[in-house]
């Protein structure tokens, strides 16, 4: 057991994957310089390492959308903890797509790895932390009602805080409080299957059609007794009577392809990929239309090819016109109903169907995310290009971020059962009754006594109703690169002020920090190169004697 004394003293609020990537990272780089450090670790939550994301106890119904092929964030030099694949010990299958909870044990198991070594002492804190302020010596934090610290080093890994909700429902909140009505989330999901226990004659409906509607799926079908099968699906009895989903474009998300095999036919060259990251070195110090254009340019040749090869000949203009269009209007091309769209997706997925311009634009900015981050994180963006870059990242997600196919298949199974119903799925229009909602939709209507919501709030800092978070903006600690993104950070993650000058000792990592980072919702970004630019820069600072906060 290692002994304070007068060790540097860095604090991380927050212990999901993202804070067990960062402490991983501290404890490789602390090999390397000479200089002892103590961490104090902030986070009440039952399951350090694993978040509430990847919580052990949530629900077997809830699915990672990345097959067990695609999981390689690499354990850490000092552990000796297995991949996730070989930590599973079942040889399992790589085109599988795991569990949530699977991954969050694993997790768990790293973090138990990070505890036991010797380089840094680290103690965990089962707290909350209420306030972070500057002070002689760095920085205090008042936790539950006292006060701890200094500390040289405050990093902030909060994941995802609670946001106030958006005006449609807030109403909504307001509405079933006054009849009665069940307005519930979609997660913790084990909480939704004992909620849905007695739902099997109500009408549920499911506001979003994004990776989330997969998980409340099942956690009203499977998780009630249903079964799928290769006819489609057998019903329990115990399922809601009628399942609504819907969502602003009435769109679900394309799935992954189905095997390893078919992914590969994607796979962009070498010299390809030194193309694109020598585009978006230009890019990033451009403005947003020159931007733009460069990614287009590098983009637009390698869909062509990838399409030529698997039989679709499709020219470079076309490619770049529908690049062009998702800039300034995601998801404007595609123009099937959703239950047509569900089908391609699966056509698509299991090559059974050639590919799309969109399908194949999607399936290469999915292997080119870890280049994206590499370039974009540690540079300095200006804010429209910023916004501008994460707009279209965003938007490609409903190809390079989907399902498993077999969710998809799953999806389209309770729709030929009669179950699930997208009949409404597009905007629907939206009345509040004296039993809960009503559908409405080209004249048709449906009625809802519970509502679920599975759309992940944003990462708008001005949304943010967390207490530790609204404390440090209203100080002017933190800002927003701008409107409706995240924090402004430098590269190695520190905050900074509204003049763009970092804040000694006061750091940031994750979605909250969308706009100077991109890609931040990815497991490899937990593990990557940021967690690893923090770890250096909190070690140069406190080796130099500068790492002190005034």
């Amino acid at each position: 057991m290692c002994e304070v004394g007068n060790l540097s003293k860095i604090a991380v609020v927050g212990v999901g994957p993202r804070g067990l990537g960062a402490l991983e990272a501290l404890v490789e780089q602390c090999q390397d310089y000479e200089c002892s450090v103590a961490v104090d670790v902030f986070d009440p939550y039952a399951f350090p390492g694993a978040g509430p994301n990847f919580s052990p106890d949530e629900s077997p119904q809830c699915l990672l959308n990345i097959p067990i092929r695609d999981i390689a964030f690499r354990a850490p030099s000092f552990s000796n903890c297995d991949g996730f694949a070989g930590w599973l010990g079942t040889s399992p299958d790589p085109d599988s797509f795991p569990s949530r909870a699977d991954l969050g044990r694993y997790l768990q198991a790293r973090y138990e790895k990070v505890l036991a070594q010797n380089t840094v002492c680290i103690k965990r804190l089962s707290r909350s932390v209420d306030r972070i302020r500057p002070c002689a010596g760095g920085w205090q934090l008042d936790v539950e009602g006292c006060r701890r610290g200094p500390y040289h080093e405050v990093l902030l890994t909060l994941g995802q805080p609670k946001t106030e909700p958006d005006e449609q429902f807030a109403e909504w909140q307001d509405h079933a409080e006054r009849v009665d009505a069940c307005l519930t989330n979609a997660y913790p999901a084990k909480h939704l299957v004992e909620q849905a226990e007695g739902w099997s004659e109500n009408t549920v409906a499911i506001r979003g059609l994004g990776l989330s509607v997969f998980d409340v799926i099942r956690a009203l079908t499977t998780a009630q007794g249903g079964r799928f099968h290769d006819h489609g699906y057998s019903a329990s009895g115990r399922e809601p009577e009628r399942i609504m989903a819907f969502s602003l474009t009435g769109k679900p998300p394309f799935p992954k392809p189905e095997t390893g095999r078919i992914d590969a036919l994607f796979d962009p060259l070498q010299s390809e990929t030194e193309a694109f990251s020598q585009a978006l070195d230009e890019a990033i110090e451009s403005g947003p239309q020159t931007a733009a254009e460069l990614i287009n340019a590098v983009l637009a040749p390698v869909v062509g090819r990838l399409m030529q090869s698997l039989g679709v000949t499709v020219a470079t203009k076309d490619i770049t016109q529908w690049l062009e269009t998702e800039w300034d209007s995601p998801d404007s091309y595609e123009t099937e109903g959703p239950v047509e769209t569900l089908r391609i997706g699966i056509e698509l997925a299991e090559g059974s169907r050639a590919p799309t311009i969109g399908f194949s634009i999607g399936q290469v900015w999915r292997k080119w995310q870890n280049v994206f981050r590499s370039k974009f994180n540690p540079a300095e963006v200006d804010a429209g290009t910023a916004g501008a870059i994460v707009g279209f990242d965003d938007g490609l997600k409903r190809y390079s971020y989907g399902p498993p196919v077999s969710s998809a298949r799953e999806m389209l199974a309770l729709i030929n059962a009669g179950i699930l119903d997208l009949s409404f799925a597009a905007d629907p229009e939206i009345r509040l009754t004296d039993t809960g909602w009503l559908l409405k939709k080209e004249g048709e209507t449906a009625s809802a006594s519970v509502m679920i919501d599975s759309v992940q709030p944003s990462p708008d800092l001005s949304k943010i109703v967390d207490l530790l978070l609204r404390d440090l903006i209203s100080q002017g600690l933190v800002h927003p690169v701008s409107e409706g993104l995240g924090a402004m950070t430098d590269a190695d993650g520190r905050l900074l002020t509204k003049q763009g000058d970092p804040l000694a000792g006061l750091c940031f990592l994750g979605r909250l920090a969308l706009g100077s980072v991109v890609a931040v919702d990815s497991l490899d970004n937990c593990f990557g190169e940021d967690a690893s630019r923090w770890a250096k820069g909190v070690l140069n600072r406190l080796t130099a004697g500068d790492g002190v906060a005034a």
